[in-house]
């Protein structure tokens, strides 16, 4: 996995690249949650449009990612979804916990 991290005025953008697993990348996300945290960034956007596998540990990531950042008053948002992630979320119901756009610009202007 690749993530990198860019910034759009005060929201910071990961771009998440390749497999969101247990062997994959599960520290990665939170290595880079971490460093925002600790630079006072308050929204976060994942960009998952790079993003062509997630399994039960990368949905449990998400999950404690978003778990993480509400507690610590940040706001996140998950970009470009890919279908089967869309299925995923569905399913476990997490698509009510999540806001899911399909527009960098939209996620950007939702948390004015």
């Amino acid at each position: 996995m690749e993530i990198e991290t860019r910034t759009v005025g005060d929201v910071y953008v990961l771009d998440i690249r390749g497999k969101i697993t247990l062997a994959d990348g599960t520290t990665d996300i939170r290595d880079a949650i971490s460093d925002i945290l600790g630079s006072g960034g308050k929204k976060i956007i994942l960009n998952l449009t790079g993003v062509n596998f997630v399994d039960g540990s990368g949905i449990g990531e998400l999950v404690r990612t978003y778990t993480k950042v509400a507690k610590a008053g940040v706001e996140l948002r998950l970009l470009n979804v890919t279908r089967k992630l869309w299925e995923l979320l569905v399913i476990t119901k997490l698509l009510f916990v999540f806001q899911v756009y399909d527009s960098e610009r939209d996620a950007v202007a939702s948390f004015a």
